[in-house]
C-alpha cells in the first residue's frame, strides 16, 4: 500500500492539470453523470452534451499520460499507478456524486456515508 500511496501522492502533488476539470465537467459531477472510477480515470454514467464527453476524454488523455510517465519512472505499470491515483481520487468524492468501483456499476455517495475507498486501497 506504500506504493500506492507514493503514485497517488506524486499524482495529486505534481500534476495537478492532469485532474484538474472544467466547469462543464465540474457541473457534471455534480450532477451524477461524470464521476471518478477505481481506476484513475473519470468515467461517464449516463448520456452527457458532447461538449462534456469531450472535456472527459482531454482529461483522461492527460491522466494516462501521467500514469505512464509515473510508471515509467517508477517501475511500475500505468494500469497499477492509475488505481493508487483511483484510492486517492475515490476518497474526495463528495455527497451526492457518483462513482464507479472495480465491479463496474455506479454508485452515489449519500449524505453522511464515508468515501467509497476500496479496501486495497488500504
Amino acid at each position: 500500500m506504500t506504493r500506492r500511496l507514493l503514485f497517488a501522492l506524486a499524482l495529486l502533488g505534481y500534476a495537478p492539470q492532469a485532474i484538474a476539470q472544467t466547469p462543464a465537467v465540474d457541473s457534471a459531477r455534480v450532477a451524477g453523470i461524470v464521476g471518478e472510477r477505481f481506476d484513475g480515470y473519470l468515467g461517464i454514467a449516463s448520456d452527457v452534451p458532447a461538449m462534456v464527453r469531450s472535456q472527459v476524454g482531454s482529461i483522461n488523455i492527460r491522466r494516462r499520460a501521467l500514469y505512464g510517465n509515473l510508471a515509467t519512472s517508477r517501475g511500475a505499470s500505468p494500469s497499477e499507478v492509475g488505481i493508487a491515483a483511483g484510492c486517492e481520487l475515490l476518497g474526495r468524492v463528495e455527497a451526492s456524486q457518483v462513482y464507479m468501483l472495480a465491479d463496474g456499476k455506479w454508485r452515489r455517495r449519500g449524505l453522511g456515508q464515508p468515501a467509497p475507498v476500496p479496501t486495497y486501497c488500504g
